[in-house]
């Protein structure tokens, strides 16, 4: 067992220095941080949509949430138009107060440079072998994928757009990247909530990860529908432990195995550990 070198690595991945970014406020309410890249270009802007008070940033659109998400939306369109934004998805994601009030929507690649939280659904598959060992099943991402081409991922994993529960984006997914029937998913309980959270070229990388654990079927082999995956595989705790401490994982994807490993006591009484390094941060924590 690694199990050093695993927690060196989630110690390396977990936890963000925010000294160079700006806090990013709506109203009263700090959602976001700013690299100082996209600080100067969102101050620079012709739509006045951002002002600076000092080292903070506010966003001086509108206060409901059509008329806000429509102005943020113009604006992603021109910064996507300029090429400051990659990945672009057509798909939006959710920005909400601590209590889950909705503030606005905005396309899912304009979320890092604002460095907002969004939200994300991981599924590990597990199977048990007629021996009685544990295996987890892993997907390879397809090499066309515009972000972490070719590699490993959790059997499921994937964002929580705009208007969807986490349950409906468990089922989406659940089907879209393994085949998984809705009724299999239906009482699959939420096992963990982890922040990942960490600079990346765009600003800020900022997701809580709602993580399931499901044991499939014998009968159940997890089956790509949209492409997103080239190979799915079931592979020894032992091999996934390796691939942690090779790199070979997806960061977040990575997280949600780790703590699974360390759930089903991979590495014994020191299986705590693990579990301590996925704590967030607090110097990092915001208003989610």
């Amino acid at each position: 067992m690694q199990l050093q070198r695993v927690l060196d690595y989630l110690a390396r991945v977990t936890r963000a220095d925010l000294a160079t970014f700006s806090p990013l406020y709506f109203g009263a309410t700090r959602l976001g941080w700013v690299n100082a890249e996209w600080r100067q270009r969102l101050l620079a802007a012709d739509d006045r949509l951002f002002a600076a008070d000092g080292p903070r940033l506010y966003c001086q659109g509108g206060s409901d949430y059509q008329t806000l998400s429509a102005q943020l939306a113009a604006a992603a369109r021109r910064w996507h138009a300029a090429g400051w934004l990659n990945g672009w998805r057509d798909e939006n994601f959710q920005a909400s107060l601590a209590d889950g009030t909705p503030l606005f929507e905005l396309e899912r690649a304009a979320f890092r440079p604002l460095g907002l939280t969004s939200h994300a659904v991981h599924l590990n598959g597990l199977s048990r072998m007629p021996d009685g060992e544990v295996r987890m099943w892993l997907g390879r991402r397809s090499p066309h994928k515009a972000v972490d081409p070719n590699r490993m991922d959790n059997m499921v994993g994937g964002g929580v757009a705009a208007g969807e529960t986490i349950e409906v984006a468990r089922e989406r997914e659940g089907w879209e990247e393994a085949g998984l029937s809705a009724e299999l998913l239906r009482d699959v309980r939420q096992v963990a909530l982890l922040l990942a959270e960490r600079p990346v070229q765009r600003g800020l990388h900022r997701e809580w990860l709602h993580v399931f654990d499901i044991w499939l079927p014998p009968d159940v082999v997890p089956n790509n529908q949209d492409g997103e995956v080239a190979e799915h595989c079931c592979v020894p705790l032992a091999e996934v432990e390796s691939l942690l401490v090779a790199e070979r994982f997806m960061i977040d994807a990575a997280l949600a195995a780790a703590d699974c490993l360390a759930r089903l006591g991979y590495w014994g009484d020191d299986s705590r550990l693990v579990h301590e390094a996925l704590q967030p941060a607090s110097s990092g924590m915001l208003i989610d």
